[in-house]
């Protein structure tokens, strides 16, 4: 191999140029390499990471953005749904039997609550008792039939009646004896043929005979029998004189039956009880504390206890005296009842005005709508009829006083309220959205 070593003049041995520049060229562009690939290792992470902040910002001011843009969305939304209502022009709110009236004062009526009870009206009820002993034959009407003034109920066969029926004959035969007696006994003694002494006497045995025919018709009189009939008896077959008939005393209904076929009864023992119910009585217990307040004449509004049946009557009568054992007093009214409704033995409650409350803001009560156990009101606003939730005071029948929720003047639906809920499809107000 070729040396290319020199030796120097001094004898020392010397390396050759070139390849000590070659060396030290590789090691120049090692170096450089190395500090530009760390220049851009770290260029790129630094970017990297700029990037990621800058996602990162980027995300999160769009996610503010999008929720701020949202939040004011769902604002907008909620102040959208404040102001829904629905817009009715003045023919479609004829036609849908919608009025509006502006909220204003007024008066309502203050009550007194009073407990009651319907009965049957006692100047239309007969315990029907037959006027003689006997044996029932035959029973003709039963429990809630109805019956009309003068029918037979039932028939009973009575010994004494027939007794009372031949004595009265038999009185009428010898009243009719005694006056053809008396007759020619007068005739005799205006001729001077027989002496004024027989026609005294034949004149007091006609006298005593009518007497005991008066005293024996009188009897079937008070059985019911009328003088027409005593003055057919004669002619009517001898099996009717034991035959009582029990009849109607006016037309109703039969509430009570104590009678059965074959059954003995006594003179005094009710049969029936027959009331008409197109009229009755409801007994109202008036408080000793509302006594002042309370008078005959006043306006009673009643009502069952369910609320399911509603009439109004007047006090016709006011208990003098209190109870010592309720300490209440007796007021009564007398109720029309031609379709039965008002039935006796039904607990009631009666409200009668006894003064006047005025008020800030009243509306008609029947304006009021139930929705989701508020009380809501259709009010007009920004040109159309909005719901509005309000807050109940006091009340009567046909006012209901606001407490809170619209204001004096404001307009709202006095009637047609439920047909607007219909129309607007509010069932349930949600978060108070109607869409």
């Amino acid at each position: 191999m070729e040396n290319n070593t020199e030796e120097t003049k001094d004898g020392k041995k010397r390396m050759p140029l070139i390849p000590i520049l070659a060396v030290l060229s590789v090691l120049a562009l090692g170096f450089w390499f190395g500090l530009g690939q760390d220049t851009k290792t770290t260029s790129l992470a630094n970017g990297e990471e700029n990037h990621a902040e800058d996602d990162g910002h980027g995300h999160e001011a769009g996610d503010v953005q999008e929720k701020e843009g949202h939040e004011e969305g769902e604002d907008a939304h909620g102040e959208h749904g404040e102001e829904e209502g629905i817009k009715l022009s003045e023919a479609e709110m004829k036609e849908f039997g919608i009025k509006v009236v502006k909220a204003d004062a007024g008066t309502l009526s203050r009550y007194a609550d009073l407990p009651g009870e319907v009965r049957a009206n006692g100047d239309r009820l007969a315990h029907i008792v037959p006027r003689v002993p006997g044996v029932v034959r035959k029973v003709f009407k039963g429990l809630g039939d109805r019956v009309k003034k003068g029918e037979v109920m039932a028939i009973l066969d009575s010994r004494e009646l027939s007794d009372s029926k031949a004595g009265f004959l038999a009185a009428s035969e010898r009243v009719g004896l005694a006056e053809v007696n008396f007759t020619r006994e007068e005739s005799l003694w205006k001729k001077k043929i027989s002496s004024e002494q027989e026609y005294l006497e034949a004149k007091q045995v006609l006298a005593e005979a009518q007497i005991e025919r008066r005293s024996a018709e009188q009897k079937l009189h008070a059985l019911g029998f009328s003088n027409r009939y005593l003055k057919d008896l004669s002619r009517h077959p001898e099996e009717s004189f034991t035959q009582y008939k029990i009849m109607a005393p006016f037309s109703g209904t039969v509430i009570e039956k104590h009678i059965t076929r074959g059954e003995v009864l006594k003179d005094d023992t009710s049969a029936f009880v027959v009331a008409d119910l197109s009229s009755v009585w409801v007994d109202l217990s008036v408080y000793q504390k509302d006594l002042a307040e309370i008078s005959e004449g006043q306006s009673v509004v009643i009502k069952t206890m369910q609320g399911r049946i509603k009439t109004e009557g007047k006090i016709s009568y006011l208990g003098p005296v209190v109870g010592e054992d309720t300490r209440t007093a007796l007021a009564r009214i007398v109720l029309e009842n031609k379709d039965g409704q008002w039935r006796p033995g039904l607990f009631v409650n009666a409200r009668v005005a006894v003064g006047k409350i005025e008020s800030d803001l009243i509306v008609l009560k029947s304006a009021i709508q139930k929705i989701n156990d508020e009380d809501i009101l259709f009010v007009m606003a920004h040109d159309a009829l909005q719901p509005k939730a309000v807050k109940r005071g006091r009340s009567d029948e046909t006012h209901v006083e606001i407490i809170e929720g619209i204001y004096w003047g404001d307009t709202y639906v006095a009637e047609g309220a439920f047909t607007l809920r219909a129309q607007m499809g509010v069932g349930d107000l949600d978060d108070g959205h109607n869409h």
